[in-house]
């Protein structure tokens, strides 16, 4: 009797085993932060983000120097309130921009992602910083396909 019961509790263990590694082969992970850091568009669109950035900048400091330049109290506090909606307008189309751009790339990354997985048959893609151990890597392949 003990024997049966050893022997069906080992047997559960392999059968649980093969389950797993079964499972195991199906399942891909990607280091995201390292895709999207390796992405050309992502490259891209950061140094745009660093030149809007710039005109930002030397549009405050052409609006600092107008105002300085004014002596009238009241037409100089009208030129701050322009100055500071321009800017603030500025901004907000700055960070909407940016916001559907990144959007735009969050989305293609994905696309691509979910294409090299269906591609080479994987039914389950996580994020590698999710998974402890486990899945197949699938990180270089992307980057290559996105670069």
């Amino acid at each position: 009797m003990k024997k049966i019961l050893s022997l069906s509790i080992v047997s559960m263990f392999i059968v649980s085993g093969l389950c797993n590694a079964a499972l195991a082969e199906g399942i891909a992970v990607v280091d995201v932060p390292a895709v999207v850091n390796a992405s050309a568009q992502v490259q891209a669109l950061k140094k745009d983000q660093q030149a809007k950035a710039q005109e930002i900048v030397k549009f405050v400091e052409k609006a600092r120097k107008d105002v300085a330049s004014i002596t009238d109290a009241n037409k100089k506090k009208a030129a701050e309130e322009k100055y500071n909606k321009e800017l603030i307008a500025k901004k907000e189309k700055m960070d909407k921009d940016y916001a559907q751009k990144l959007q735009a790339l969050d989305q293609s990354i994905s696309e691509q992602i979910n294409s090299k997985a269906k591609a080479d048959g994987y039914d389950v893609v996580l994020s590698k910083g999710v998974v402890l151990y486990g899945g197949k890597d699938i990180t270089d392949e992307i980057i290559k396909i996105i670069k």
